[in-house]
């Protein structure tokens, strides 16, 4: 006599863990953007030379062995300014999609639970935003900032301006996906159960909502955290972003632009960067995407 076991059940997240295990694509683009996250936080080590060390000696170099990728108007070394730059392009991409988070996850999340009128009211605030062009909301924005924030460090206040810019257009996407996803699962039964033995709305949604609804909001993070980062470069490319003294990738491309035809890797070095980064974290974003949609499920 034989004895059928059932199978141990496993959790989505188990389940969508081990599915991006076997996406290689996803898993090698994870293990880049990790490696990219270690060289930014240690650049001050990894680095050969300061980001602002210059030697008018060697200016408008091509790649060399003491310069890999050569150097700049004033003789730094481009490979230096650009992991240095990549400290500053991931923190931009990285604090600002976590900033929309916060913002879009508290707007959605409030808009999907009440409903009605407060529903329509916020709905209709997107809309407006919306309405204006990314670029120029993200220019009126950083305007603003640049002139009421009171930090007198340059680099403090270049850096909150620009990730003020980025989180304002960041969050209305993101608040979108909440709600929808907060209206469609607040209809379940578990949410009924937990409203008839009395718990308050901000638990359920806290408790029961948001566990549910975290894996389309991290895979529409890992897209966004990219798109931070090319608009950034295009604040610092018209002039509007950081700017030097500080390295950024978007610092590096304007300053290459000027001189393309003379010195072409001077922009090359900095645009492979961020093309690189951004296919890193869009091939991620898709494997995540396939991993945890119940609807790819075989």
């Amino acid at each position: 006599m034989t004895i059928n076991r059932l199978a141990p059940s496993r959790s989505l997240w188990r389940q969508g863990w081990q599915r991006l295990l076997k996406n290689k694509v996803a898993v090698v683009s994870g293990v880049f953007i990790i490696l990219l996250s270690l060289i930014a936080y240690f650049a001050e080590y990894l680095a050969p030379y300061s980001f602002d060390t210059t030697d008018m000696s060697r200016i408008l170099e091509g790649p060399s062995l003491d310069h890999l990728l050569g150097t700049d108007s004033l003789g730094r070394d481009l490979l230096s300014r650009i992991i240095y730059g990549s400290r500053m392009s991931m923190a931009v991409g990285v604090y600002s999609a976590i900033i929309s988070f916060i913002l879009g996850s508290v707007y959605g999340a409030m808009a999907g639970w009440f409903g009605g009128r407060i529903d329509a009211l916020f709905m209709r605030l997107i809309d407006i935003l919306y309405s204006i062009p990314t670029v120029v909301l993200m220019i009126l924005v950083k305007i603003v900032f640049d002139e009421f924030q009171f930090f007198s460090d340059p680099e403090t206040k270049a850096l909150t301006s620009v990730l003020a810019a980025l989180s304002v257009v960041g969050w209305m996407t993101l608040a979108r996906v909440v709600r929808g996803q907060v209206m469609q699962v607040k209809q379940s039964l578990y949410i009924e159960a937990a409203r008839a033995i009395g718990a308050k709305s901000h638990w359920i949604v806290i408790k029961h909502i948001f566990p549910n609804i975290l894996g389309p909001i991290i895979v529409l993070l890992t897209f966004q955290i990219p798109s931070n980062i090319l608009f950034e470069s295009s604040l610092s490319f018209i002039g509007l972003g950081l700017q030097p003294p500080f390295s950024s990738w978007g610092v590096l491309a304007s300053a290459g632009w000027k001189s393309l035809r003379a010195f072409p890797h001077l922009i090359i070095a900095p645009g492979v960067a961020m093309f690189v980064t951004m296919l890193a974290f869009n091939f991620l974003g898709d494997g995540l995407r396939d991993a945890f949609d119940p609807k790819l499920k075989k």
